[in-house]
């Protein structure tokens, strides 16, 4: 039997709004030590900013860290997954989409 993506998951993930500034979104990934952060426009996932992207999106663009929103600078063309979906699958879209990150979306109830 394949391995549901919940047993791996971190079950936890630190999120910020779109609204937060890309300076404390970096001052999060340091206190948690982690290198990406969630981003939710309200309550939906819109994007994932990673560590790297604050790098090369922010500081080589000389953009002002502390006023710069993490919306402007964070990827938001996200592929998801269930926590239901297996494993194998997720190593495998992650191979073909050379991605290092895939947010777990639970599908909201009607």
């Amino acid at each position: 039997m394949a391995q549901s993506i919940r047993s791996v998951m971190t079950s936890d993930p630190v999120t910020l709004p779109t609204t937060s500034s890309v300076a404390e979104a970096a001052r999060a990934m340091r206190d948690a030590n982690i290198g990406d952060i969630i981003v939710l426009d309200g309550k939906q996932t819109c994007g994932i900013l990673t560590d790297r992207d604050i790098v090369v999106r922010g500081v080589a663009e000389r953009r002002n860290l502390a006023t710069t929103k993490v919306a402007d600078i964070c990827r938001q063309e996200l592929t998801t997954m269930s926590p239901t979906d297996n494993v194998e699958d997720a190593v495998r879209i992650m191979r073909e989409k050379a991605i290092r990150r895939l947010p777990v979306i639970r599908a909201a109830n009607p």
